[in-house]
Formats: structure tokens, sequence, C-alpha cells
């Protein structure tokens, strides 16, 4: 599986710690940025992650910064990303259970390392139900289709 990830200066850190999580478990990982603790803007990195997703160069993403709510927002902003602001690992099951949420993101200052780990596991390996769900996230896909054409 291919994982596109990225962050503001907020984010870094616990991105840095993400990206070897993902790597020590084998998955592909294109680090959209940022690379340094200098002052960035989070919308930048939240439609570069998502971007990839839409395009499906990824198979998920994930985006970071100080509360996951910025980032999240601007990724949602680009056509077929579903990205859900989780901080636990329960949320992190539901979110592709349920909604076949795509994107995940995080809040760097509520998320500890072990933490982030579990949520990311969480994410990554549950799978979506389809059935009665499938009905809802195709009325969000008919609104992106109604908005966006």
């Amino acid at each position: 599986m291919r994982i596109a990830i990225g962050c503001d200066h907020g984010g870094l850190e616990l991105k840095n710690k993400t990206v070897d999580f993902l790597k020590s478990q084998n998955y592909e990982v294109e680090d959209c940025g940022t690379y340094t603790n200098d002052s960035c803007d989070y919308p930048d990195f939240g439609k570069a992650v998502a971007l990839c997703v839409s395009n499906g160069s990824v198979d998920r993403g994930i985006v970071i910064c100080t509360t996951g709510i910025g980032i999240s927002i601007s990724a949602n902003k680009v056509k077929g990303v579903r990205c859900a602001l989780c901080s636990n690992v329960d949320g992190a099951k539901f979110t592709r259970y349920h909604n076949d949420a795509n994107c995940l993101a995080l809040g760097a200052k509520y998320t500890d390392e072990a933490l982030m780990k579990e949520i990311v596991t969480a994410f990554l390996t549950s799978d979506f139900e389809g059935g009665r769900h499938q009905r809802r996230v195709d009325k969000i896909t008919a609104i992106e289709d109604e908005f966006f054409k």
C-alpha cells in the first residue's frame, strides 16, 4: 500500500515519526513535506496529499498539523477525498468501516507516538463495510459532483 503524508511545521515531529513507523511496516511513503520547522501554511500540504489521493497515485493519505483541524479542512476541499480527523483508535476504525475515509488527519498536540501508531494501524488495516454505508458515501460523492464539475 502506498501512503502520501504531509504536515505543516506544527506537525513535523509527528510526521517524521509516522514516516518512520510506516516504513517499518513496509508501506511505501510519498512524503509531501514540510521538511523543516520553518513556519509554513497547512493548506499547501493538505492539498498536496489530497491531490495524491484524488489522482490515485497513492492508496491513502495522512495529514498532520497542530490540531489536525485546519489541514483536514484543506484536504477535504479536493474532490474525491474523505479526510477524517481521528483522535482515537475506535474513530480510525469506524471512519474506514462506515465512511470509506481515504485520508487520516492527526493533531500533533493531542497525539503521542504510541497513540499515532495505534490510530494509523487501525486506519490502514480496516476495510469499508459497504452495504447501507455505501448509500451515504454515494451521497457525499453526489454533493461533490454537484459543486465540482
